[in-house]
């Protein structure tokens, strides 16, 4: 795992989500490098993304032990997406050395099985995953990536086009089954976006069921709940104006 730091002071270690990387200004924490001027920022790549090694499959529950290790002694965790079940895993390791615990839009399905939204879209995830077609060419790969849920293609640069292989080859985070009542005693802050700004096929099929994971993993934890207004699955790059703040008030003693 390649792992970049910046600046001096508490450490905080942000696990990002799939099919990016730690340092990307738009899917990843590169909106949060602003925050070394007062923390250490800890920025790993997990297994198969950004600087970090390929590896034939990738594993939430490998990227869990190894962010544990960052962890260390003592750390600030944050997680987005499919690394918020890494970073909830990762605290799990020695909560006691977790100081807070931040999930950004967290991917963790299995938490919020009994709404009838949630079940569907592990249905549909898995029924998508089962189906994506064999020998796809990179172009294609990140043009679907991106169509089938009513954003444009980027450019498939060779690092968007590793990722994304990546996520696609990966144990889905939405089948992590995660004993939450052991993170129960930590300082929780779930950020979530209000959607309102997603294309209409994504905010139905993405939106509503990650919405309804945040809602209860909110209410199992006792959790504090920040909606960012005017952003969809990534709230702290597309605001990075409200979310940094917050995370410099939450890390604060």
């Amino acid at each position: 795992m390649q792992v970049a730091e910046f600046g001096e002071g508490p450490r905080v270690v942000l696990v990002h989500g799939p099919g990016t990387w730690a340092r990307h200004d738009t899917f990843g924490f590169g909106a949060q490098l602003e925050l070394a001027d007062e923390f250490q920022v800890v920025l790993p790549d997990r297994r198969g993304y950004g600087g970090s090694p390929d590896v034939e499959r990738n594993d939430y529950r490998q990227d869990a032990e190894d962010v544990a290790e960052l962890v260390g002694e003592g750390a600030h965790l944050v997680g987005h997406s499919s690394g918020g079940v890494v970073a909830m895993l990762a605290a799990l390791h020695n909560p006691a050395a977790v100081r807070s615990l931040t999930l950004i839009e967290p991917a963790c399905f299995q938490i919020a099985l009994d709404a009838p939204v949630v079940a569907e879209a592990v249905r549909r995830n898995r029924e998508a995953l089962a189906a994506f077609p064999e020998g796809t060419s990179d172009e294609d790969l990140v043009r679907l990536n991106f169509e089938s849920v009513g954003f444009p293609a980027p450019e498939p640069t060779p690092e968007l086009v590793r990722a994304t292989r990546t996520a696609l080859r990966e144990f889905p985070s939405w089948e992590a089954h995660i004993p939450v009542e052991g993170l129960t005693r930590l300082p929780v802050q779930v950020i979530t976006g209000t959607w309102d700004v997603a294309p209409p096929a994504y905010r139905t099929h993405g939106g509503e069921p990650l919405l309804e994971c945040a809602r209860a993993t909110a209410q199992r934890l006792d959790a504090e709940v920040l909606r960012v207004p005017g952003t969809s699955h990534w709230p702290h790059s597309q605001r990075a104006d409200v979310v940094n703040p917050e995370l410099r008030r939450f890390w604060r003693p």
